[in-house]
């Protein structure tokens, strides 16, 4: 890891690329952009391979960028708003209390599972304990009110309503087991952690900020540039992700979701290890848990592809390593959540 310097931003790539080349991140770029454009220009002229990486490449893009762009601005804003207001709205040291709103921002934020996870590791430098990023994580990658309706087109508002419950059960539980972790220090401590100051009123300094911040072309300018700064470290796994998605996706059949995917023990298994390995946004992975519910006949399927897709997505357990700086606290996300996902799922595919 790079010590480049002792600052909060010491656990981003962002200053070991002064020092070296990021691969990772440029050749992914590089790779997502050759692509893209020969969609755009040569799409069918290709061999069949390449033009299925192509297609896949631009649906994943135009899929993904809003999502992206967002986390980017909600990234930038959250580099602006100092820690005090951050730790007086989720709470400040965590606590049931605290896990509670964490789930709560996740629910409600409409934003994808890579811009979700953009602000996930900006509340984390904030000063969020580990239980409330992990809560804010797990409860917001496809609970969003967007693709709530979605969800509700395609699998029908009871089914909506369940995955929702459930997942917000999740969250909270594993948030809170995350602290107490913490708390007996078998989970590093949140370096940025600190105690609010005394007499902390949130509003009467909420309006003195706005009254001293000047809402000019400089401040959207600098406020862009510091959010594509601060979303390297995780623009450089979520670009690779596409690569190995676009790669799976070109030499895997589609209909293989559908047919090998059922309310068994073994279908359960296999969809949990194909969200692991699949790296799908949450805009995409919707229609998939759709197909596994419909198709399939197997709601709990449905459930444990989206859930599992967040809780061992290696895009966030890999953002997460390098946030905390510990690879203990980056596995313990599946590690607690993926017994209670398979729990969850046989029960919806025994009433299913």
């Amino acid at each position: 890891m790079s010590t480049c310097d002792t600052s909060h931003h010491n656990n981003s790539p962002s200053c070991h690329s002064k020092r070296s080349f990021d691969v990772l991140l440029w050749g992914s770029m590089a790779i997502v952009a050759v692509l893209y454009a020969l969609a755009l220009v040569a799409s069918d002229a290709l061999p069949t391979w390449l033009h299925t990486a192509a297609e896949a490449t631009e649906n994943l893009v135009n899929t993904m960028w809003w999502g992206m762009a967002l986390g980017v601005v909600m990234l930038s804003l959250l580099t602006r708003i100092p820690r005090e207001f951050v730790i007086s709205v989720l709470g400040a040291g965590g606590g049931f209390t605290g896990i509670v709103r964490a789930t709560a921002a996740g629910v409600l934020l409409d934003l994808c599972n890579h811009g979700i996870l953009m602000v996930g590791a900006k509340l984390y430098e904030r000063g969020a304990s580990l239980g409330q990023v992990m809560a804010f994580l797990i409860a917001s990658p496809w609970n969003s009110f967007s693709l709530t309706l979605i969800l509700v087109a395609l699998i029908g508002l009871k089914w909506t309503v369940v995955f929702i419950l459930a997942s917000v059960l999740i969250a909270v539980i594993s948030g809170c087991l995350f602290d107490a972790l913490v708390r007996r220090g078998v989970l590093p401590t949140n370096p940025n952690t600190f105690a609010l100051p005394e007499n902390f009123d949130f509003w009467s300094q909420a309006k003195a900020g706005l009254r001293d911040t000047r809402f000019d072309k400089r401040f959207v300018f600098t406020m862009i540039v510091d959010g594509i700064k601060e979303s390297r470290m995780v623009m450089r796994w979520v670009l690779f992700g596409i690569v190995l998605a676009v790669a799976l996706k070109s030499f895997v059949p589609a209909d293989i979701f559908s047919s090998y995917f059922g309310p068994s023990l073994l279908g359960l298994g296999a969809t949990i290890v194909a969200a692991t390995i699949i790296e799908v946004c949450s805009e995409g992975s919707t229609p998939i848990a759709a197909d596994l519910l419909t198709r399939a006949n197997a709601p709990g399927n449905s459930f444990a592809f989206l859930m599992t897709g967040a809780s061992t997505d290696y895009t966030e357990i890999m953002v997460m390593k390098e946030r905390t700086a510990s690879w203990k606290a980056a596995l313990f996300l599946p590690l607690l959540t993926v017994p209670q996902i398979v729990l969850v799922a046989l029960v919806m595919n025994a009433g299913g």
